[in-house]
C-alpha cells in the first residue's frame, strides 16, 4: 500500500521567453505557494522542471521544507510536449523503481505555462494525451494545466488533462492561481491524511466559474 502521509509535486513551468513579463509575479507566486506547502500536515516532496526549448530539472524529490526560491530565467521557445513527455515518463520510472510502501499516496503534475507548443521535436499531442490518460487512469495521478492567455481548457484536454482541472488565467496573475491552486492542494492532501487507509484516494477540487473569473479578469 503506498504512503497516503505522502504527495510529490512534480511542477512543470515554461520558462520561455515570453515569460519574461511576468517573471517577477511567477516568482512570487511559486514562493508563496511553497509556503502554503509547508504548513500542512503530512510529508510533500518536490520535483521542479522548467522548459523552453530545452528541458531542465531544477531539484528533484525536495521535502518542501527545503526547496529553493524559484529563479526563473526566460529565454528560448515553447517546447511543451517533449518536456511533458520526459517529466511524465521519468517521474513514472522513478517511481515504479520504488517499493510500494514507499511510494506517495498523492501524485500531482502541475503544468504552467504562459505559450503555445511550437518547438516540440519528439512528442506528439496524441502521444501526450495517452501518456496522460495512462497514468491517470492506472495510477490516479492528478494532473492541472494552468496557462495564461489562452482558452487552458481545450488545450488541457488535448494534452489529456481534465477540463475541471485546466484553468486560464491573465497575464499578470500567476501569483492568483498558484495562490488558488494551492488552497485546493492543501484540502486534497488534508483529506487524505484523513481518509481511511483503504478508501480511494481523494481528488482536488475543480476550478470552480467563480475561480475562473477571478484569475481571468
Amino acid at each position: 500500500m503506498t504512503r497516503a502521509d505522502l504527495t510529490h509535486l512534480y511542477f512543470l513551468l515554461d520558462r520561455s521567453g515570453s515569460m519574461q513579463s511576468i517573471k517577477t509575479d511567477t516568482e512570487g507566486g511559486f514562493a508563496a505557494f511553497i509556503a502554503e506547502q509547508r504548513a500542512h500536515a503530512g510529508e510533500c516532496r518536490v520535483t521542479l522542471a522548467q522548459f523552453d526549448n530545452v528541458y531542465e530539472v531544477v531539484h528533484a524529490g525536495v521535502p518542501v521544507a527545503e526547496v529553493p526560491p524559484l529563479d526563473l530565467q526566460p529565454r528560448g521557445s515553447t517546447a511543451l510536449l517533449d518536456a511533458m513527455g520526459r517529466l511524465v515518463t521519468t517521474a513514472g520510472a522513478e517511481l515504479d523503481a520504488l517499493p510500494e510502501d514507499e511510494r506517495p499516496g498523492t501524485v500531482i503534475v502541475a503544468i504552467m505555462t504562459d505559450g503555445h507548443e511550437n518547438a516540440s521535436q519528439e512528442w506528439t499531442h496524441p502521444a501526450i494525451k495517452a501518456l496522460v490518460e495512462q497514468q491517470t487512469n492506472d495510477y490516479a495521478w492528478q494532473f492541472l494545466y494552468m496557462g495564461a492567455d489562452q482558452d487552458a481548457i481545450e488545450v488541457g484536454t488535448s494534452l489529456g488533462v481534465a477540463a475541471g482541472a485546466s484553468v486560464t488565467y491573465g497575464r499578470g496573475r500567476s501569483r492568483d492561481v498558484l495562490a488558488m491552486t494551492s488552497q485546493k492542494l492543501g484540502k486534497l492532501r488534508g483529506d487524505r491524511m484523513a481518509a481511511p487507509a483503504s478508501a480511494p484516494a481523494p481528488m482536488m477540487d475543480d476550478y470552480s466559474e467563480e475561480d475562473r473569473r477571478f484569475v481571468r479578469e
